[in-house]
């Protein structure tokens, strides 16, 4: 006790010293513009007692589109719009290529796996990840085939409730969570399996805390909320749950393994291990498997299952979008063959509404951070090495310059005057550059599947007695929609 009670006699002045120190080095220099700076928590004061979606784009109409926020001494730029995120994620790429180690990752990732390691870690990691999705069938028949199916397990769901008002949630997030199940381990979880329901708790209870004010204060004092209790230590535990339930999939694939014929992420791994074992400069080891695979949970359940949440939610709000979208499915793909990705070409106004579902209803805050690499300039503006970059790819999405009515959910967006679907280059969910999401193909995949094979064989609506769903959102990293029930009536001669 008197040891911690020394320390923090000596860490106030030392800390606020440092700010001192900060502050003047700082003066003169041609930053980006932002709110003014207060000792310890930087300008996080500007940001409120919560963020909500239009944080970052109020801040860009104030201060431009490329402005600083500090994380008490850490510098943050971020970057608003099409036109700069382009410049800093794609023109400036390899600028920005690296995690900024802030302390809370650090603590949970330790530079390893692939979302948020730097430098050689995250070069062969990555690479690995890349390489292996392919070998698994990704955008071939592997692991749609797996999505087909868990497709058809929800379909097999929603014809149980046999119109009834039901929440969607649980058996999406089911069915999502499956899928990197079946591409990590080779095999899918039953619903009423214990050690997947607490997996799948840990995963949300992850990614609650994330950009909450306790996230905010542990990466601001450190040194002082990692000795207090608190969500960041509960969330600490639900990580541990989740690298728990990892490596025991891990220990039960060595010792059965096969290392002439892999069947799924671990597999591929472990034989990769073998093959570097006598390699010097070899990041591939246990720890870093276990990593990869906690990443794939934590950026590929949320994100996606919320998408496919969204998605029936609109459509029961636009009944008649949903019936058009269904008009298609049903006349060009049929009432019963299984839906594949490569369909998507043959139902333009199909994809055309999957692309504004997510363009509209984005399920993340704000793109993940990057850290600078070296000094660079963007317009006239610094942006020193060792500085957090952070795309706003909401503001891009929502960006008037490239989009006829931002604002509004409108599947024409994505159409020309023929009904042909039509790319738009501002349209970056994934992000862009070196750190373009490694699960943008299966997130792609998985939405356009299970939608397809849900609106073939169902009209969503609101409960009787509801005009419309509630839009209104639950904000953190992702951006929920709140709890909601909807029916679904099956489709005359559909299965």
């Amino acid at each position: 006790m008197l040891q911690q009670l020394l320390f923090w006699i000596f860490m106030i002045p030392y800390r606020s010293l440092c700010f001192l120190k900060k502050f003047c080095s700082c003066q003169g220099k041609p930053y980006p513009p932002g709110p003014f700076r207060l000792p310890f928590i930087g300008s996080l004061w500007r940001l409120g007692i919560s963020l909500s979606e239009t944080t970052f784009r109020k801040l860009a109409k104030q201060y431009g589109n490329i402005y600083s926020l500090w994380v008490g001494n850490q510098h943050a730029v971020i970057l608003s719009g099409y036109k700069a995120v382009k410049e800093g994620l794609i023109d400036n790429s390899q600028a920005f290529v690296d995690r900024p180690p802030t302390p809370f990752l650090s603590a949970i990732t330790k530079n390893r796996g692939i979302a948020f390691s730097s430098g050689h870690v995250w070069i062969q990691q990555r690479r690995f990840g890349v390489v292996t999705m392919r070998k698994l069938g990704l955008g071939k028949k592997g692991l749609e085939t797996q999505i087909q199916a868990e497709a058809q397990q929800l379909v097999e769901f929603i014809t149980n409730t046999k119109g009834h008002a039901f929440d969607p949630a649980i058996p999406i997030t089911n069915s999502i969570c499956n899928v990197i199940c079946a591409a990590a381990f080779g095999y899918r979880f039953p619903i009423e399996d214990k050690d997947f329901s607490e997996l799948m708790e840990a995963i949300r209870v992850t990614l609650k805390f994330a950009a909450t004010v306790s996230h905010g204060l542990y990466e601001v004092f450190p040194y002082i909320m990692k000795y207090l209790p608190g969500p960041h230590q509960t969330v600490k535990s639900a990580c541990k749950r989740i690298i728990s339930f990892v490596k025991k999939q891990v220990k039960q694939h060595k010792e059965n393994q096969n290392l002439h014929e892999p069947q799924d992420f671990i597999d591929f791994y472990l034989f990769q291990m073998e093959k570097s074992k006598d390699h010097p400069n070899s990041t591939y080891n246990e720890d870093n498997l276990i990593q990869c695979i906690f990443d794939l949970f934590i950026a590929g359940t949320d994100t996606t299952s919320s998408s496919i949440k969204w998605a029936l939610l609109l459509m029961a709000n636009h009944l008649d979008v949903q019936d058009k979208v269904h008009k298609e499915i049903k006349e060009v793909l049929g009432s019963s063959q299984s839906i594949c990705y490569q369909d998507r070409k043959k139902v333009p106004y199909t994809n055309a509404v999957i692309h504004e579902i997510i363009r509209s209803k984005y399920i993340l805050l704000f793109g993940l951070p990057r850290e600078c690499v070296k000094d660079i300039y963007m317009g006239n503006f610094l942006i020193p090495k060792g500085a957090i970059l952070t795309p706003d790819l909401r503001s891009v999405l929502l960006d008037p310059e490239h989009w006829e009515t931002p604002e509004e959910f409108n599947p024409n967006h994505f159409l020309d005057k023929e009904g042909n679907f039509v790319p738009n280059e501002a349209f970056l969910p994934f992000g862009a550059g070196a750190r373009v999401c490694l699960g943008e193909l299966l997130a792609k995949i998985e939405i356009f599947i299970v939608f397809a094979s849900l609106l073939r064989g169902f009209r969503f609506q609101p409960p009787e007695g509801v005009e419309k769903l509630s839009q209104k959102t639950i904000v953190g990293l992702t951006v929920h929609s709140v709890p909601y029930k909807i029916c679904a009536l099956p489709r005359i001669n559909s299965s």
